[in-house]
């Protein structure tokens, strides 16, 4: 693994404990002020913007606090000079939840571009499966 795909891996590492935590200046932190987030609830559209960004996270913080997990099972980083994606499958939901879907996984890609020799996130989606 090379310097750059580290420094991604460390990146997401950090920003799922800062979700996990509820700290919202870590999951603010590296990410740029035009980003964009698709995310499982809507606005369908997806939010654009650092305010926007933010906005989403109170109620999700919320929920998390009674005992949902949020852990990374696996990340992968493709990286080039100044671009890179990467794509992380987490363990996501309560308790509850997991024990009645223990393989289902929250689906998570990141469209990072390096800005003044740093790595930042300026795409987010995150989804979960289809259960038909």
């Amino acid at each position: 693994m090379d310097d750059d795909e580290t420094q991604i891996r460390t990146l997401i590492e950090r920003w799922a404990r800062a979700v996990h935590e509820g700290d919202m200046d870590g999951v603010l932190a590296d990410h740029s002020d035009d980003i964009v987030m698709f995310d499982v609830p809507p606005p369908n559209d997806g939010v654009r913007g650092m305010d926007r960004y933010r906005e989403t996270w109170p109620p999700f913080f919320t929920w998390q606090r009674l005992g949902a997990s949020f852990e990374i099972v696996s990340i992968d980083v493709t990286a080039g000079d100044d671009v890179a994606f990467a794509h992380a499958l987490l363990r996501c939901g309560t308790q509850d939840e997991l024990r009645a879907d223990p393989g289902n996984r929250l689906r998570l890609t990141f469209g990072l571009r390096k800005e003044r020799g740093r790595w930042v996130v300026a795409h987010e989606h995150h989804s979960f499966p289809l259960k038909g």
